[in-house]
């Protein structure tokens, strides 16, 4: 009997375990780019489209709610030097990032708070947000993409799924 309630227990822990290693069932993605010496990177989830259309999604979201910018666990954007989007300061350090909606669009939202699961988000953890332009992709992508480009003597975060683009500019301080 021992032998057998061993057995079950045994199985039940190697089941929960493979389970934990599988939960996140989206590819994980990394961006990065080198300013001034040092690294900005982007590591996120990337869901697909699975013939959905993106703003059948994102269109259920109100003026104020917020996106998590991929899948899983939330995507972490790291900093090794401080970063000026426009007027906002964002300190060097690391951050989940997240879209709000806003009223005429989107901006991007730097937390606190990260490496959380799913849709956690406190709003109190927000550090900074900074408008983002929403334009068309030249051709679709069907999972979320998050790129980090030189432009001029700073860069630009760009964040496609489907054919919306979301992109900043900043540069080191």
């Amino acid at each position: 009997m021992k032998r057998l309630l061993w057995s079950i227990w045994s199985v039940a822990l190697l089941v929960s375990l493979t389970g934990m290693a599988f939960a996140q069932g989206n590819p994980r993605g990394t961006a990065k780019l080198v300013l001034k010496g040092q690294t900005i990177s982007v590591e996120y989830g990337r869901p697909a489209l699975k013939g959905r259309a993106v703003e059948q999604m994102l269109g259920k979201l109100g003026p104020g709610d917020v996106w998590r910018l991929g899948a899983d666990k939330s995507t972490t954007f790291a900093t090794g030097v401080d970063l000026a989007f426009g007027e906002v300061t964002v300190p060097k350090g690391e951050y989940s990032l997240w879209a709000r909606k806003v009223a005429g669009g989107w901006e991007l939202v730097f937390n606190k708070q990260h490496g959380q699961w799913g849709m956690t988000h406190d709003a109190a953890q927000d550090l900074a947000a900074t408008p983002l332009k929403e334009t068309k992709g030249s051709k679709p992508e069907e999972m979320v993409t998050i790129s980090l480009a030189k432009e001029g003597e700073g860069g630009a975060i760009a964040i496609q799924w489907g054919e919306k683009v979301l992109s900043a500019s900043f540069k080191a301080k």
